[in-house]
């Protein structure tokens, strides 16, 4: 069986897995290119000085990917970071190892330590943007609805509209990762 550190050498930078999306690339970019790490951010410096590396399970038609897969590599560039990406779908044998709530959500953020364990794990969203999730998605019908395809479809149009135009989700991302890793990369977890 394949160890994380296994899966992270041979993966692919999380540049080059950008530079191949095929779905959801224009919006991740835009996100990509408007965010910037905030400065001052003792996070970046712990960062820098332990140089984890991260392992990212995602895929491209990921809406949740779509968004928090641009802040993770603006991260990765502040700190000199090296982060690489699989993908969900071409062995589900890692992401079945991370499951959330008993699914296969991404994107999953896994931080190896030296001996490339898992450090910390972050993922697929930010709780507070989960709280806007599910409650967007409270307004689609049950699946044998006849207009469940319909109010779906303006479910998560709305929603990849919010991941896309509103600069606070993606501080509320970045915000989150910190949280989660900064206690392992300062050495106080």
């Amino acid at each position: 069986m394949a160890t994380e550190l296994d899966y992270f050498e041979r993966a692919i930078s999380l540049k080059e897995y950008m530079d191949r999306m095929e779905q959801h690339k224009e919006n991740s970019f835009s996100i990509y290119e408007q965010f910037d790490v905030p400065k001052d951010d003792e996070f970046i410096t712990h960062l820098k000085e332990l140089s984890p590396r991260i392992l990212v399970i995602t895929e491209d038609w990921c809406g949740d990917a779509m968004m928090n897969n641009p802040i993770l590599r603006r991260i990765a560039e502040a700190a000199d970071l090296d982060v690489r990406a699989v993908y969900r779908d071409e062995d589900t044998e890692l992401i079945d190892r991370h499951l959330t709530n008993g699914g296969r959500s991404i994107p999953m953020y896994l931080l190896l330590d030296e001996q490339g364990n898992i450090a910390a794990k972050w993922g697929p969203r930010a709780a507070s943007i989960q709280k806007r999730v599910m409650e967007l998605k409270s307004q689609i019908p049950p699946k044998d609805a006849p207009d469940f395809e319909e109010k779906q479809k303006a479910v998560f149009t709305k929603l990849y509209s919010e991941y896309t135009t509103k600069p606070e989700f993606w501080l509320t991302v970045y915000d989150d990762i910190r949280t989660t890793f900064l206690p392992v990369v300062q050495g106080t977890k």
